[in-house]
């Protein structure tokens, strides 16, 4: 596929070797365009790709700039931000806040759940000409090949399955392709990072089932947002490669969002893969600028102990809203990492684990973004830091997908081999 990205013929830069080409710049661009980029966390609303729009004109601008993906507008990743950033393929995020652990939780969650599939599909289905949703590794080759913007499918937090291991194969039959075991809150399948007070010191029972059931049906286990128990025992559970979908190193970070090289050992010792997370807190975390926030999603009645999970749309996207409008003041006073900081992040895990170990999990529309990479256009910066640093084109090309799509092929193989 061709691309072009700010300011840069590629069509030219492509045609070069990458060792011809004499600007650094130029010449991590022209890897850019020649790779495959792959991120695996993308947040989106239910509302994505609407089939109808509101008939007041103020309305109805606000309601593309915010869903409708051929817009270039308020999202970080939309379609023409994936043309220009040479943004290949996201995962788009089936997520569910954590909610109370009964039967009206399960239910409720299981509807949202659906609704976020139902918005991917439609997505597809009304603009098939510009994106298709790959369920395998050789579709999303496949459709690069065809010059195709890729979605693929996660579940963020395995709670709508609620206690039905048969939700499974049905979250599968809907395209979803990892499925991580918990949020923030413990899940009724383990314990999350947060709160530090484990609920079952790790997996539970049903959680150690849920990942023997990921394994057969060829779903990815996401230990993001997991606590280090309940991690270390999925990816020792798993017959397959476990994930980490958008996480950081501790070492690089003391976040309790990420992987301490203990856990990076056994992810990798299992054929695993980290995709380091672009949000702000996890690349650098500054104290005051953590306050300010924690404050300001508490103002705006959202973040831990919130009713955020209860909520219907129009409440849930007014107080995002107020979240968004104070967050300005915040970046001010506190700047944001940047490119480098992120990509301190993918150093580190290489240094300790490899290559074939580390990808790149945004979090865009979900918290993430940066300086330097606050979107799909952006994409090409982390590129451009990771050519300042030598890495190869080959090395570039696991980073961005080449490892994360080995992992995909390798837990097909053991879903296939246990039928």
């Amino acid at each position: 596929m061709r691309r072009f990205l700010p300011a840069v013929p590629l069509l030219l830069l492509a045609a070069l070797p990458a060792q011809q080409a004499a600007d650094p710049t130029a010449n991590a661009l022209a890897i850019h365009a020649r790779i495959l980029t792959l991120d695996t966390h993308k947040d989106i609303d239910p509302k994505l790709a609407p089939e109808s729009l509101p008939e007041d004109p103020a309305t109805r601008e606000r309601f593309r700039r915010l869903y409708d993906p051929t817009v270039d507008g308020d999202s970080q990743v939309d379609f023409p931000k994936m043309r220009r950033g040479g943004y290949d393929c996201g995962f788009f995020i089936v997520y569910t806040a954590q909610g109370r652990l009964d039967p009206g939780g399960y239910r409720r969650a299981l509807g949202q759940a659906n609704a976020l599939f139902d918005a991917i599909h439609r997505m597809v289905r009304m603009h098939g000409d510009t994106i298709g949703l790959a369920t395998t590794p050789d579709d999303v080759e496949r459709l690069h090949r065809e010059g195709k913007l890729i979605a693929c499918i996660g579940i963020e937090n395995g709670y709508p399955m609620g206690e039905d291991l048969g939700r499974i194969a049905e979250f599968h039959r809907r395209g979803a392709r990892y499925m991580s075991i918990a949020h923030n809150r413990h899940s009724q399948l383990g314990d999350s990072h947060t709160p530090a007070e484990p609920l079952h010191h790790g997996l539970s029972e049903l959680g150690r089932k849920a990942v023997a059931e990921m394994n057969r049906i060829g779903i990815m286990v996401d230990v993001s947002h997991a606590s280090k128990a309940t991690m270390l025992q999925a990816v020792a559970l798993s017959k397959a490669p476990v994930i980490a979908s958008h996480s950081g190193a501790r070492a690089v970070n003391d976040h309790t969002r990420n992987l301490d090289d203990e856990q990076l050992r056994a992810l990798a010792a299992k054929g695993g893969v980290v995709q380091c997370v672009a949000l702000g807190e996890f690349v650098k975390s500054v104290p005051e600028r953590a306050a300010a926030m924690k404050q300001l999603m508490a103002d705006c009645g959202l973040g831990e102990g919130s009713d955020s999970s209860e909520l219907d749309d129009a409440e849930r996207d007014r107080r995002w809203a107020k979240f968004r409008d104070g967050m300005p003041a915040i970046d001010a006073k506190w700047p944001r990492p940047n490119v480098r900081d992120f990509v301190d992040h993918i150093d580190h895990v290489v240094k300790t684990v490899g290559i074939d170990h580390v990808g790149i999990g945004s979090d865009f529309d979900g918290g993430g973004g940066i300086d330097g990479f606050d979107g799909a256009h952006q994409s090409p910066n982390v590129t451009t830091e990771l050519v300042r640093r030598g890495y190869t084109e080959e090395q570039i090309a696991k980073i961005w997908s080449g490892n994360l799509l080995r992992v995909w092929r390798e837990v097909e193989k053991v879903a296939a081999a246990s039928r």
